[in-house]
């Protein structure tokens, strides 16, 4: 594969977030602001993970706990490099971390309409939780305003 997983750090930023916004699935916002992902990296050290084809980030995925339960978000593999276990890997790399940490599970949120993220974690030995509902709401800013 040729493929090398890295911690994320905050020099990725860019690319990763290009390759987010041209994978399919994946909805950005505020949330996913260098400031943000800053603080994210931060709070999370060596967590989240890129994949790198000769030097090019060609996967990336985000990956934070609370203490008791990992979290992973925004996994994405370019199109060019689907196939070939990267998505995987990253997966990997980020539940090895956690429970090296001592987190026993880690929970993901796909969105309704992404079937093809649906099918990958299905296929990758995720199940889908019944029974439960996610709710959100936003915070008020330092700016005064909610966030999405």
């Amino acid at each position: 594969m040729g493929c090398k997983i890295n911690e994320m750090i905050l020099d990725d930023y860019e690319e990763v977030v290009g390759l987010w916004a041209q994978t399919e699935g994946i909805g950005l916002d505020d949330a996913d602001s260098r400031e943000v992902m800053t603080a994210y990296l931060a709070r999370n050290p060596g967590l989240s993970f890129v994949a790198r084809v000769e030097g090019r980030i060609v996967g990336a995925v985000l990956c934070g706990h609370e203490g008791r339960r990992g979290y992973l978000h925004h996994l994405a593999v370019a199109r060019s490099h689907r196939g070939q276990s990267i998505g995987q890997a990253l997966v990997e790399a980020c539940l090895r971390k956690l429970g090296s940490l001592g987190i026993q599970k880690c929970n993901i949120f796909v969105l309704d309409d992404n079937e093809l993220g649906e099918a990958f974690w299905l296929k990758n030995g995720w199940r889908e939780l019944t029974g439960l509902k996610v709710f959100q709401r936003a915070t008020p800013t330092e700016q005064g305003h909610t966030g999405s």
